[in-house]
């Protein structure tokens, strides 16, 4: 595989065929993901136009996701992301959400560091601060729900006290999840 700071360029075909240059060979939608999944970025163009296809291609991935039922993008910020696109010309929608994810993968990255560095109890301040992006990126994403959420004061317990505390608070998580998906 070739450094994973280049661009991986996909050539598609007239018979809508994905063509790797790099490994010579046809690909999938699939096949795409996992390469994104794995860190590299990827440029799709059309062979005969030059023209650059890859958000198409996309949107498509996240497409065919979501119809496995595989809810990415809950509705409400899909129904968002339709009125930003129907409301204004220039909207701050698509720079906002590359700062938001920009910043969530900084965390992820410093969180995933920390925790190999050290053993998992001692980052959990990491995993708080972490916690605490992914919130402000939910609060700002999301419509209020009728009740405001203050944020939790941390105080020092040990770790087993946070690990029970996570467990709550993911458990918590999942309900509300399971209730906006109904």
């Amino acid at each position: 595989m070739a450094n994973d700071k280049t661009t991986l360029l996909i050539k598609r075909y007239a018979s809508r065929r994905l063509y790797n240059t790099e490994t010579s060979d046809y690909v999938t939608l699939e096949d795409i993901a996992g390469f994104i999944r794995d860190g590299r970025e990827v440029q799709i163009i059309d062979l005969k136009s030059g023209d650059d296809l890859t958000r198409q291609y996309l949107l498509q991935i996240i497409a065919e996701h979501e119809s496995r039922g595989e809810n990415v993008l809950p509705v409400n910020i899909l129904n968002d992301l339709v009125r930003s696109y129907t409301t204004q010309a220039t909207s701050s929608v698509p720079q906002f959400l590359a700062a938001s994810f920009d910043m969530f993968r900084d965390s992820q990255s410093k969180w995933v560091e920390q925790m190999s560095r050290s053993n998992p109890m001692a980052g959990l301040s990491g995993f708080e601060a972490v916690q605490a992006q992914q919130e402000a990126f939910l609060k700002a994403m999301m419509p209020p729900v009728g009740e405001t959420s203050e944020p939790r004061q941390s105080t020092p317990r040990d770790g087993k006290e946070d690990l029970d505390d996570i467990r709550k608070q993911l458990s918590e998580l999942q309900e509300k999840l399971s209730r906006m998906n109904k």
